[in-house]
C-alpha cells in the first residue's frame, strides 16, 4: 500500500488561490473538510500576524456562501467556509483517497499525504489531471517495503539507477550528466533536478540512521 506526498497547485479563480497568492506569508491550514460536486465545507485555521482583514477579503469573495468566525487569538483564528467552489478538492473526493488532515496551504500551493491503494492513487492522479489541477510527487513510499523503495519515487529510481550502470558515480567518473540525460531522453536540468533530490532523500536518511544508532 503506498504512502503519497504531493504538492497541488492550487486552481486560478478559487478563493484560496488568489488570498494565499496575494499572501504568501500566510498559512491556511484545513484542519477538516467535507467536498462535493457542487458544494464544500471546511474549517480552515489561519495564521496571520492580522487574520482580520483577510477574513473580510474571504467574506466579499463570490465563491463563498457562508464564513462563521468560531474564534480567534492573536494571530490565529479558525473559520467554518461553505463554498460553492470546491474545485482543489474534487479530486480526492472522486477518488475516494482518505487525505491525511490538517495539510497547508500556502502561496497556491498545498502539502497532501495520503495512503491508499495503488489504484485509488493513480485514480487521484487522473482525476487532477482531468481537471487540470496541477501537481508534482514528492515521493511514494510503500508500506512494508524497503528502504530504497520507501526513500525514492520510481522516477528517482530509474534516473538514480541509470546514472549508476552510465559510471556517473565512479571515480573518475565514465559518463557525464548529459551522458545520463541523453540515455533517458530528458533534459539535462531535469536530470540534474531528479538525482539532486534523490541524493538528498539518501543523504537525509544515512544521517537519521546515524543519528538514532
Amino acid at each position: 500500500m503506498p504512502h503519497a506526498k504531493l504538492t497541488i497547485h492550487i486552481p486560478d479563480s478559487t478563493w484560496i488561490k488568489d488570498l494565499s497568492t496575494a499572501h504568501p506569508e500566510v498559512v491556511f491550514q484545513v484542519v477538516t473538510s467535507i467536498p462535493g460536486e457542487g458544494t464544500g465545507i471546511g474549517l480552515v485555521r489561519l495564521i496571520a500576524t492580522d487574520p482580520l482583514p483577510l477574513i473580510t477579503d474571504i467574506q466579499a469573495r463570490d465563491d463563498v456562501e457562508d464564513l462563521e468566525l468560531l474564534w480567534k487569538h492573536d494571530d490565529e483564528a479558525l473559520l467554518q467556509i461553505q463554498t460553492v467552489n470546491p474545485l482543489p478538492l474534487l479530486p480526492v473526493w472522486r477518488a475516494g483517497v482518505p487525505l491525511k488532515m490538517p495539510f497547508d496551504i500556502q502561496n497556491g500551493e498545498a502539502t497532501w499525504e495520503v495512503t491508499t491503494s495503488t489504484s485509488r492513487l493513480s485514480s487521484l492522479r487522473d482525476h487532477l489531471d482531468d481537471l487540470g489541477i496541477g501537481f508534482s510527487i514528492e515521493y511514494v513510499r510503500e508500506i512494508d517495503a524497503s528502504q530504497a523503495d520507501q526513500l525514492l519515487t520510481d522516477r528517482q529510481q530509474e534516473v538514480l539507477m541509470a546514472a549508476v550502470e552510465a559510471g556517473y558515480y565512479r571515480a573518475p567518473r565514465e559518463s557525464t550528466l548529459s551522458d545520463v540525460a541523453e540515455a533517458l531522453d530528458i533534459a539535462n536540468a531535469t536530470c540534474s533536478d531528479v538525482l539532486h533530490r534523490a541524493e538528498g532523500h539518501i543523504i537525509h536518511w544515512f544521517v537519521e540512521e546515524h543519528m538514532e544508532a
